[in-house]
C-alpha cells in the first residue's frame, strides 16, 4: 500500500507543533486506495523545546503515523533540513508542509488526490492571497518569481510555495543534486516530470514570528538566481561592451573637437564624474565575479549539507530507537 510522508521543518515551533498534528488528525485521509502515513520532523537547531515536543507527540500520537525525528547539530536553514527530510523519506510521495499552519492541512488530501487519479507527479500550491504578508514583501515575491523565470529558463509555477506534493521519482531526482547553495523551487523547476498546480488562500501563522526577514529573503533570492543562471555574468559583458563603445565614441569626439577647435583645458569635475560612474560599474562587477566564484569555493569543498545529532524512528509501535 502507497505511503505518504509529511516533511515539516521546524525552527522553534515547540508551540506550533502541537496545534499542528491536532490539525493532521482532523483532516479526513480517504482516497481510492488505503494510504500509509509517515511523520519526518526535522528540528533545525531550534533553541526552545521543539525536538522534546516532537518526541513526546511522537509518542502520544504512534497510531497516527510512522514517526521519524531528526534533530539536527545545528541551524543548517530551511533548505538543508527539507534535503535532510528527503533524504530519509521512505514515502511513494511526500508533501513539504510547514508547522506554522501557513499550509493548510486540510489540503492534503486534494494534493494525494492530484497523485493517484491524475497522475501528477508534482502537485504544486500557488498563493492566491498571503495573509499577514506587508505589500512590499507580496511586490518583491511577485517580482522575483517573474524575474526568476525569465532569466533560468525553468518552468517555474508562479507565486508557488514550498507546500507541494512530490512523487518519489522527482525525490530521488532532487536528492542526487547535492549543491551547498540550496533553492527548493529551482531544483522542482529543473527536475521536470508532470506537474500541475491547484490554488489556495495562505492564512497568517498561528503563533510566534516568521524568520524570514527581507534581508534573509533578498539573499535566498540571490542563491536562486546565481544558483541556477549565468545571465548576470552576461548582463555584465553586455555593460562593459556598451560602456566600451560609448567611450569610444567619446574618445573620437574629443579628438575630432580638438583638431577642428583646439585643446579645451577645463572639465575637472565631469572627468572625476565618469572615472567614478566607471569605477562603480568595475566593482559591481566584480561583485557579481565573486558571486560565483564563492558558491565555487563553497562547492569545492564538499561537506556535507547537514549534521544529524539525533534520530528517532518510530514504527507504529512503542519500540522507539536513537541512532
Amino acid at each position: 500500500m502507497p505511503v505518504l510522508s509529511l516533511i515539516i521543518p521546524c525552527f522553534n515551533e515547540e508551540s506550533s507543533l502541537p496545534i499542528l498534528i491536532d490539525a493532521l488528525k482532523n483532516v479526513k485521509f480517504k482516497f481510492i486506495e488505503k494510504i500509509d502515513l509517515e511523520i519526518i520532523i526535522i528540528d533545525d537547531g531550534s533553541r526552545d523545546l521543539t525536538a522534546n515536543v516532537a518526541l513526546r507527540l511522537a509518542k502520544a500520537n504512534n497510531d497516527l503515523a510512522k514517526w521519524q525525528i531528526l534533530e539536527l547539530s545545528r541551524n543548517f536553514g530551511k533548505e538543508a533540513a527539507l534535503i535532510a527530510g528527503l533524504d530519509h523519506c521512505k514515502g511513494d510521495a511526500c508533501i513539504f508542509l510547514d508547522a506554522d499552519l501557513q499550509d493548510p492541512p486540510e489540503l492534503i488530501p486534494n494534493l494525494v488526490q492530484k497523485w493517484l487519479s491524475e497522475g501528477a507527479e508534482v502537485v504544486n500550491t500557488v498563493r492566491r492571497t498571503r495573509a499577514g504578508d506587508g505589500w512590499l514583501k507580496n511586490l518583491s515575491s511577485f517580482l522575483f518569481y517573474r524575474i526568476f523565470k525569465k532569466i533560468s529558463r525553468l518552468d517555474v509555477r508562479l507565486d508557488s510555495s514550498d507546500y507541494r506534493l512530490l512523487d518519489k521519482t522527482v525525490i530521488k531526482a532532487i536528492c542526487s543534486c547535492r549543491e551547498q547553495v540550496r533553492f527548493s523551487k529551482g531544483f522542482v523547476a529543473w527536475a521536470g516530470f508532470n506537474q500541475i498546480s491547484i490554488e489556495y488562500d495562505r492564512p497568517p501563522r498561528i503563533s510566534g514570528k516568521s524568520a524570514w526577514s527581507l534581508w534573509k529573503l533578498w539573499n535566498y533570492a540571490l542563491d536562486g538566481i546565481f544558483s541556477f543562471s549565468t545571465i548576470p555574468l552576461r548582463i555584465w559583458t553586455y555593460i562593459g561592451l556598451s560602456m566600451a563603445t560609448i567611450s569610444f565614441a567619446y574618445a573620437i569626439c574629443i579628438t575630432v573637437t580638438a583638431l577642428l577647435g583646439g585643446i579645451n583645458v577645463p572639465g575637472y569635475a565631469s572627468i572625476v564624474a565618469i572615472i567614478s560612474f566607471l569605477g562603480g560599474i568595475q566593482l559591481m562587477g566584480i561583485g557579481i565575479i565573486g558571486e560565483y566564484i564563492g558558491r565555487i569555493f563553497i562547492e569545492s569543498k564538499k561537506r556535507p549539507i547537514y549534521v544529524i545529532r539525533n534520530l528517532l524512528i518510530t514504527e507504529g509501535s512503542c519500540n522507539n530507537e536513537y541512532g
